[in-house]
């Protein structure tokens, strides 16, 4: 049972990863903590699409929000994801030889 849960937060893990919206997402706030207006302008996604997507990744906490006034700014979490997209970017270097060309 718990090999399980571990494979189900895995891929839960995994699949928000696995999408091109949300992995714009991500790499949009690794440069800058932005609102979901920001978002939208940087990422040139609808807002409905693009706050389900946040919803998402709030909810497994790849990411954050804090309400300043009445804008509510998204970052991600710092002590975990930025880590992970490192060790990934590492990899890649060291290992993906078609992902080079695609930087």
């Amino acid at each position: 049972m718990r090999t399980r849960l571990r494979c189900e937060a895995y891929h839960i893990f995994f699949k928000n990863l696995a999408n091109g919206v949300k992995t714009d997402i991500i790499s949009a706030l690794k440069k800058k903590s932005m609102s979901v207006n920001e978002l939208s302008k940087e990422l040139d996604i609808e807002q409905s699409k693009l706050s389900h997507s946040l919803a998402n990744l709030k909810f497994c906490n790849l990411v954050g929000s804090k309400q300043i006034g009445k804008k509510r700014i998204y970052s991600l979490n710092k002590k975990t994801i930025l880590p992970i997209l490192k060790i990934i970017d590492q990899h890649r270097e060291k290992n993906c030889e078609g992902c080079k060309l695609k930087k």
